[in-house]
């Protein structure tokens, strides 16, 4: 994760929640998610995976990163793609709000983070 400059998870939709999985690798990088952007792309039933993100973006703030407004949500994937692929054709004009501001995120918090660590950064480095 060293010289990332944003994230963006892909989650489905467990029972309202997101897999233990993604719990374990996010905590087990905790520190690494400070002043970054997160965007998420999430798929499920009727919801399209919306109650995992939100439960996500609970987890994420906690950890001072900054979890991007818009997102893709893919309800019924089941009966949404075929192959491997969408079946619809505007995917790429709905992705592009997401990757757009999650460009400008990691942009604006890289020059941040250069010019001063996140306030969260220096009390972990400074202890209780």
């Amino acid at each position: 994760m060293e010289g990332t400059d944003a994230f963006l998870v892909v989650t489905p939709e467990y029972n309202h929640g997101y897999p233990t999985s993604l719990k374990a690798a996010i905590d087990w990088h905790f520190t690494q998610w400070t002043a970054m952007p997160v965007a998420f792309v999430s798929y499920g039933g009727v919801a399209g995976g919306r109650h995992a993100v939100l439960h996500l973006e609970n987890v994420l703030t906690e950890l001072h990163a900054v979890t991007i407004r818009d997102g893709l949500a893919f309800p019924n994937y089941f009966t949404a793609w075929e192959n491997g692929r969408p079946l619809d054709a505007q995917l790429g004009e709905y992705a592009k709000p997401l990757l757009d501001q999650l460009a400008w995120w990691a942009g604006a918090l890289r020059s941040a983070r250069e010019a001063e660590p996140h306030p969260a950064c220096r009390l972990r480095r400074s202890g209780p």
